[in-house]
C-alpha cells in the first residue's frame, strides 16, 4: 500500500493526549455512532506513519532529526494504540497493519527523510480533519487533539503552513475544495 493513500495513508508533534480512560469513554459511542469506519481510516493511517518513521529514522543525519523521528514514531504508536483500544472497546475488530507500504518517493538520505515525515504529517492532518468532521460530537476532542499535534509536527518538519490543516482550500466563487 501507499503511505499517501486514503487506507494506510500517514502521520501527527508532542505525544498524543488520548488517555485511556477518554478512548475507553468514547469507545461506547463508537459502535452506538457507527463511526468504526472513520476510526479504522485513522487507525491505517497511524500504521502508514509508523511504517514511514522506521525510515525516516534510518536517514536522518543529527541528533536533531533524530529526536524529533523517536519522539513522532512514539507518538504514532501511541494513538495507534489508542485506537485500536477504542475500536476493540467498540466490539470492532482493528485493522491490522500492511505488511510494507509503498513510499511516495525515494528516501535517500536527510533532507528526503525529512520530506516524507513532513508528507507523513500533511497527510495525517486530512484524515484527522476527516475523522473530526464524522465522529459525534463527545469524540472530538480526540480526534481535533490528533489533528492539531500532526499539524504542529507537519511544520516541525518543513510542511507549508495552512489556514486549516487537513482541509483542502476552497478557490473564491467556487464551493467544493480542489484537488
Amino acid at each position: 500500500m501507499a503511505l499517501g493513500d486514503a487506507a494506510p495513508a500517514a502521520a501527527a508533534a508532542p505525544a498524543p493526549s488520548a488517555s485511556p480512560s477518554a478512548s475507553t469513554s468514547a469507545s461506547t459511542t463508537a459502535s452506538a455512532g457507527g463511526t468504526a469506519a472513520p476510526f479504522q481510516d485513522a487507525l491505517g493511517a497511524e500504521h502508514a506513519a509508523v511504517y514511514g518513521y522506521g525510515v525516516v529514522g534510518a536517514r536522518v543525519a543529527d541528533d536533531g532529526q533524530r529526536t524529533a523521528a523517536r519522539t513522532a514514531l512514539a507518538a504514532h504508536q501511541a494513538r495507534r494504540d489508542a485506537w485500536q483500544r477504542l475500536l476493540s472497546g467498540a466490539g470492532t475488530t482493528p485493522d491490522p497493519a500492511a505488511a510494507g507500504y509503498q513510499l511516495p518517493f525515494p528516501v535517500t538520505d536527510a533532507a528526503s527523510a525529512g520530506r516524507l515525515a513532513a508528507h507523513l504529517e500533511t497527510r495525517l492532518t486530512g484524515v484527522y480533519a476527516d475523522l473530526v468532521a464524522a465522529v459525534p460530537t463527545p469524540q472530538r476532542p480526540l480526534a481535533a487533539d490528533a489533528l492539531r499535534e500532526s499539524a504542529l509536527r507537519a511544520r516541525q518538519w518543513g510542511a507549508a503552513p495552512t489556514a486549516f490543516p487537513g482541509i483542502a482550500d476552497t478557490p473564491a466563487g467556487t464551493s467544493t475544495p480542489t484537488p
